[in-house]
């Protein structure tokens, strides 16, 4: 059996004003219905595996959660890094969070936020690798290169192994300028690396401790005190900050001697950039890609993206255009990965812009800041059935709820009540409250703030179902 193991960290930064640092792209539908962690679990679908091991940052974890519970795929799978430390440490928590559990399985490690045409030959291509990893070799899988890209790291193919689908691995290199880059396009020796790789648990365990046994120990300690909460796997903070910031790449697959390297054609994009976006997007007559209703005169090889509201273009080629409730971003196609710059300087004046949208996701359901001013916030709402916020107060601000749909179960200073749709209720400074939906369908109202300091910290929590505090 398979296990998946999905890297689900990172920020997406240069897809801002859609990917934020609370909500970043690994998360959002970029490419069709789902989102691309959901997608990159359901492409595995018909292959025998277990439950993917999801590890994310511990801001993401009621996202991720909500996302793998919707395509009921959520049990006790989710290892929450208290910190970033790259690649090799999460792989290597993982893979003893694995062994643990589920007796030395072959490991399947993906990126969350990877976009894939061709799904079933991806799977085929699995099939074949299962049994190079189960005789011992660390596999990881090369994209053919269809152009000279100077974005991507490059694996050099070294001798062929027996069957013909896989090659040992004969150096790795770094990301190329544009002619060694169209040099190894030419050459046909050179694959993209993916940072996808496949090999048993203990395999990997073993040469982690080998060439890296900082890495190791850490990782080994960090999880010494499994804690589960929920649907999470915590690891010890203390002890996992000590670690060091290391890819796989470095720290295993660069000095073992049993890397070995299956070039695969599947239409891999790793959706860096709304280029990348516009690269496997469906076009129009014009090259151009629409994901919203767009009035499109003399215009070419556009991407236009908007949250609401129509989109005119007149005369416009080979530009980006994304707009969000609360953001608009206007970029040439061929500049797109100066967006980041954009971050940067959002981040710097403390802007929220960086980190949160307009709507934001809670694990109870989600709010949208409809409007503000400022001793004012309206925002609308949403609970989804059987959930319920925090039992709290508010040292600054009084609030006043208006149910729109659904059944509310109020709670003010240990009183309880039920309000219905068009019915309201009054929650003063420094009255503890609660807000449930006890129904079946979704709670829909209004919230109107009104103080002398209206931020989210402003929450004095007494009891969170959720282990928030």
């Amino acid at each position: 059996m398979i296990l998946p193991i999905i890297m689900a960290g990172g920020t997406g930064s240069r897809l801002w004003p859609l990917s934020r640092e609370l909500m970043p792209k690994q998360f959002l539908q970029l490419t069709n219905e789902q989102t691309m962690l959901q997608d990159t679990v359901e492409r595995l679908s018909g292959l025998e595996i277990y439950d993917p091991v999801v590890i994310c940052n511990e801001e993401h974890r009621f996202i991720a959660a909500e996302q793998l519970r919707s395509i009921n795929c959520l049990d006790n799978n989710i290892i929450l890094e208290p910190v970033g430390r790259n690649t090799a440490p999460a792989v290597c928590l993982a893979a003893i969070y694995a062994e643990a559990q589920k007796s030395d399985p072959i490991l399947l490690v993906l990126a969350a936020d990877h976009a894939i045409v061709d799904a079933a030959e991806f799977r085929k291509k699995i099939a074949i690798a299962t049994k190079l990893a189960e005789s011992g070799k660390l596999v990881t899988f090369g994209i053919v290169p269809n152009s000279p890209e100077t974005g991507y790291g490059y694996i050099r193919k070294g001798e062929q192994i027996q069957g013909g689908d896989a090659f040992e691995v004969s150096e790795f290199v770094e990301k190329p300028d544009l002619q060694t880059a169209t040099n190894y396009l030419n050459s046909g020796d050179y694959a993209w690396n993916s940072g996808m790789f496949m090999f048993r648990a203990s395999k990997f365990l073993e040469e982690i401790n080998k060439y890296r046994p900082d890495i190791f120990n850490v990782c080994v300690e960090s999880l010494a005190k499994l804690d589960k909460d929920l649907d999470f796997v915590r690891v010890i903070e203390s002890v996992f900050r000590t670690c060091p910031s290391e890819s796989i790449d470095y720290a295993v697959m660069e000095k073992t001697e049993d890397a070995v390297v299956m070039p695969i054609d599947i239409g891999w994009n790793d959706v860096g950039s709304w280029s990348a976006l516009w690269d496997i997007g469906d076009k129009d007559s014009d090259g151009n890609v629409h994901k919203t209703e767009v009035m499109s005169v003399n215009s070419e090889g556009n991407y236009v993206y908007s949250e609401n509201g129509i989109v005119g273009t007149v005369g416009l080629k080979d530009t980006v255009i994304v707009q969000t409730k609360d953001a608009l971003l206007v970029a040439a196609k061929d500049s797109v990965q100066e967006v980041k710059t954009i971050v940067g300087k959002l981040k710097a004046d403390n802007r929220e812009e960086y980190k949160l949208h307009r709507e934001v996701y809670r694990p109870w359901g989600k709010y949208d800041s409809i409007d503000n001013g400022e001793r004012y916030q309206v925002k609308r709402i949403t609970v989804h059935p059987g959930e319920k916020l925090s039992v709290q107060m508010h040292h600054h601000r009084a609030e006043h709820w208006i149910v729109v749909a659904g059944t509310a179960k109020v709670t003010i200073n240990e009183a309880e009540q039920l309000l219905t749709e068009n019915q309201s209720v009054y929650i003063p400074v420094g009255a503890v409250h609660a807000l449930e939906n006890p129904g079946k369908i979704p709670l829909e109202l209004i919230e109107v703030q009104s103080g002398t300091y209206l931020g989210e910290d402003d929450i004095v929590r007494f009891s969170d179902r959720y282990g928030r505090t």
